[in-house]
């Protein structure tokens, strides 16, 4: 400004009352006075940064599997012959690397479409009795028989929702308590009645979770541990996807864990979100 060059905003960064970034410009307003414009572009510097951060983790976490792949591919291109103990040893660490990226980008995608949708959710009944039998398929499934997968229905309530959205978020929730519970341990789904409200909750005897990693789980990529979320299969976009659908659902999210004892997911439902079963599928 001592210069007398104008042309670039002078950015001032307040602590109190508030953070605040402020951004402060003179303009010619005639030939012998000039305009002083301040902006408060707090929220905007904030957009950008989170979208700097979603650049940044998508590439750092792409990189790794595309290492590899091009790594095995290299390798095998530079060999006169290939045998097939070489390839049954490349082969599945590749593919395991493909269906890392295409996980990453299925998440992606379905965090985008939500982010993007308007934000009235489409309503309709959910059958939660079929949802409830679909997830303990879906559990044992991943577990492998290394687990003990429990259902605890306690409700006969449906919902009323979006099916396909409230699908995603529950199979995040008991595909990562799955994940991350040693073999051995339980896992427990559980549907049921609070006064006025619905509960959807996924409990586990897993490692748990340190109290101050619980604020930040819903944020994209974030990991308490990120070399056993990678080797779990973990996004680290599960949680981010649930919140969002949470929060269209109206509904609330709740953690609660603890270090080597395990851990709670709760999705709480409010009492308009109640819908009465359908007479038929409730005979059968």
């Amino acid at each position: 400004m001592k210069t007398g060059s104008f042309s670039q905003p002078l950015l001032l960064n307040f602590l109190q009352p508030r953070e605040m970034l402020i951004s402060i410009q003179l303009v010619p307003f005639d030939s012998t006075r000039k305009l002083l414009l301040s902006r408060d572009i707090t929220q905007l510097e904030r957009v950008q940064t989170v979208h700097r951060d979603f650049v940044a983790n998508v590439s750092h976490e792409l990189r790794t599997p595309l290492t590899v792949v091009g790594g095995f591919l290299e390798t095998l291109m530079d060999m006169p012959q290939v045998d097939e103990s070489t390839l049954r040893q490349f082969l599945p660490m590749m593919m395991e690397q493909s269906r890392r990226m295409q996980s990453l980008v299925e998440d992606l995608l379905t965090l985008s479409k939500l982010e993007n949708s308007p934000k009235a959710v489409a309503s309709e009944k959910v059958n939660m009795q079929e949802m409830l039998d679909t997830l303990m398929v879906e559990a044992e499934g991943l577990s492998q028989g290394r687990h003990q997968i429990r259902l605890e229905k306690l409700s006969a309530q449906w919902l009323w929702g979006s099916s396909q959205e409230l699908h995603s978020a529950f199979g995040n929730l008991v595909s990562n308590a799955v994940r991350y519970t040693p073999e051995g341990g339980t896992v427990t789904i559980s549907w049921q009645e609070e006064g006025d409200k619905l509960r959807f909750s996924v409990s586990d005897t897993g490692i748990g979770i340190p109290r101050e990693h619980i604020p930040r789980l819903t944020e994209r990529f974030y990991r308490v541990d990120r070399g056993r979320s990678r080797g779990n299969g973990g996004t680290g976009l599960g949680l981010a996807i649930v919140k969002h659908v949470v929060a269209r659902h109206n509904a609330r999210l709740d953690i609660k864990s603890e270090p080597d004892k395990g851990s709670t997911f709760s999705v709480i439902f409010q009492n308009e979100r109640k819908a009465e079963p359908d007479t038929v599928a409730a005979d059968d």
